[in-house]
């Protein structure tokens, strides 16, 4: 028989290393004091007691999002959409739309430029520079193959000169400066039909653009456009850039804003929202056109009316090249186009650049067909 030997059946107990012992003891410690710490924080012990709101917010059974609730969003009313704004717009006399007659022989545009405070918006003052007093100046009417003789007088305190996108013509003889208090003629022939923009030419363009230097010069074909129109109105899209609010003092042209075209206000012919308060006129079934001039300086208007299609566009208005049946079309800045468009029922139909930051700073207008009452937003 084997003997076992007893020292195999008997386990030395295991010792523990007493550096083990004491970061063991350290550990305790300092999650004690943690602990104390985080009830402190929280209101549920030390000397700083949880108020119901805060104690009600810790325990309830609360989802992420209420948890963390999102703020909801500011939304800023502009400025010219307010009551206040609406009164004054009421009273404001809106630069005219309607395409001005044709006359015979000699076309003669006679332009006096001159520095003048306008309003652009209801209860806004901006210091212009302009062709004859407005932004836009005179919308110019003339046949294809007419002859135009221009006349600019400089009035202002500055050189100008005037640029038309309609002429062939050496820029360096006939678009030259003006010096204050000088005046200097030229002649072409606009032999070349569609809906172009005229504006000052003196560098820096963007801030003489910029400061209401542009207008539209209309060009029929020869035999006009078709189909007849019942009602033409001239629609010219441009920006303001203000340094200053323009209600205390009139603003004048704040050059970094243009350079990042940052605009304040973006309007028809001039003034923000202006048809929106004075619609222009239409019956239903009528043949409605619309020659658009996107200005600029910088922004294109993408041409839309609201609640019907734009029966026809001519871009640039060449009566070739003929677009039907279009929801938007282009105008790009610099460029114009020739709309169409009919109306099927009584109501008010909303134009707009669909570019709808632009719509928010005043480019929209109203088409009030069959003499409705009321108005609407957009």
């Amino acid at each position: 028989m084997s003997t076992i030997d007893p020292r195999l059946s008997y386990q030395q107990p295991t010792r523990t290393h007493p550096l083990v012992v004491a970061m063991a003891i350290f550990m305790s410690g300092l999650f004690a004091i943690v602990l104390v710490l985080v009830l402190v924080t929280r209101g549920d012990g030390g000397s700083t007691p949880a108020t119901p709101a805060e104690h009600v917010h810790a325990t309830a059974a609360a989802t992420p999002a209420e948890a963390n609730p999102t703020p909801a969003a500011t939304v800023v009313e502009p400025s010219h959409h307010t009551p206040a704004a609406t009164a004054v717009a009421d009273t404001h006399t809106p630069y005219p739309a309607e395409l001005p007659p044709l006359v015979s022989g000699v076309k003669q545009v006679r332009l006096t430029l001159k520095d003048v405070d306008l309003q652009i918006a209801p209860g806004v003052t901006f210091h212009a520079w302009t062709f004859a007093g407005g932004a836009p100046g005179p919308v110019i009417h003339v046949r294809q193959g007419q002859k135009v003789h221009v006349e600019l007088t400089n009035g202002g305190a500055i050189p100008h000169s005037i640029d038309f996108h309609a002429a062939r013509i050496a820029p360096n003889l006939a678009f030259k400066d003006v010096k204050p208090g000088e005046t200097f003629s030229f002649d072409f022939v606009a032999n070349d039909p569609g809906v172009f923009m005229y504006h000052c030419g003196t560098p820096p363009v963007l801030a003489h653009i910029a400061s209401g230097m542009y207008g539209a010069i209309v060009v029929d074909p020869k035999g006009g456009l078709q189909p007849k129109a019942d009602r033409s109105y001239v629609l010219v899209g441009s920006e303001w850039y203000l340094n200053g609010d323009g209600k205390s003092q009139p603003a004048s042209l704040d050059m970094e804003k243009a350079r990042h075209m940052q605009p304040d206000f973006v309007t028809w012919n001039g003034f923000a929202a202006q048809y929106k308060t004075h619609p222009l006129p239409a019956e239903v079934g009528e043949n409605v056109r619309f020659y658009v001039v996107a200005a600029g300086p910088s922004f294109d208007t993408a041409f839309h009316v609201v609640g019907t299609l734009l029966d026809r566009a001519w871009t640039d208005g060449d009566p070739h090249h003929v677009l039907t049946g279009a929801q938007t079309v282009e105008v790009p800045a610099g460029g114009g186009a020739i709309f169409d468009t009919h109306f099927d029922e009584n109501g008010l139909y909303p134009f707009v650049s669909h570019s709808f930051a632009s719509v928010d700073m005043g480019q929209v207008g109203l088409v009030n067909v069959g003499n409705v009452k009321g108005t609407m937003s957009h």
